[in-house]
């Protein structure tokens, strides 16, 4: 095996036994642990080369993307923001598995259940915000409301995780917010 490729995690893969297409929230959490789980073993799987440093690179990206969508004003930039960072979590996915030939002009929500079924339901639910973020970068109001925004954050969240998981990367949290009042190195006073 090259440096290149992903080795596979030891032992049998665990079914997937995914839940209905249309179950949020308690339900996607589920899914996205059963993915994990499916994904790697307890060592995770071993990433080395030009993929592992860009998925790396990917996933840096996704959560700095959550820090700044928890981190956003509005509803709809925080939507907006969780959606890009579920994103740069799935092509993650595609810079170490690759994408299928027949795959050529798709975008990430569609490849991603073709290169990692066990990632498919979760990516399935943040694919249905992508006409809401096309709404709101288009300009329209009143498509987002708060909840259905820190509901897409969640779901991002949970999702970045579990791509971490499965490609054997570490799992973090979104960077952390400053404590109120606390001294930021470089901060004037």
């Amino acid at each position: 095996m090259s440096t290149t490729e992903l080795a596979p995690a030891a032992g049998p893969r665990a079914p997937r036994g995914a839940p209905a297409r249309g179950a949020r929230a308690a339900g996607s959490r589920a899914a996205v642990s059963r993915a994990a789980a499916a994904g790697a073993s307890a060592a995770g799987p071993v990433l080395a080369g030009r993929p592992a440093a860009a998925a790396a690179d990917l996933l840096a990206r996704s959560r700095a993307g959550l820090a700044a969508a928890w981190a956003a004003p509005t509803p709809e930039e925080r939507y907006v923001a969780a959606h890009l960072a579920g994103l740069r979590a799935g092509a993650a996915v595609l810079a170490v598995r690759g994408r299928p030939r027949r795959g050529v002009g798709l975008g990430v929500w569609q490849v991603l259940p073709r290169v990692a079924p066990e990632l498919e339901d979760a990516a399935l639910r943040l694919a249905a915000g992508a006409r809401r973020r096309a709404a709101v970068e288009a300009g329209r109001t009143g498509v987002v409301t708060a909840q259905d925004a820190e509901e897409h954050l969640r779901e991002a969240e949970a999702f970045a995780g579990a791509v971490a998981a499965v490609l054997g990367l570490p799992v973090a949290l979104p960077l952390p917010l400053p404590a109120a009042g606390a001294v930021t190195v470089g901060a004037g006073r």
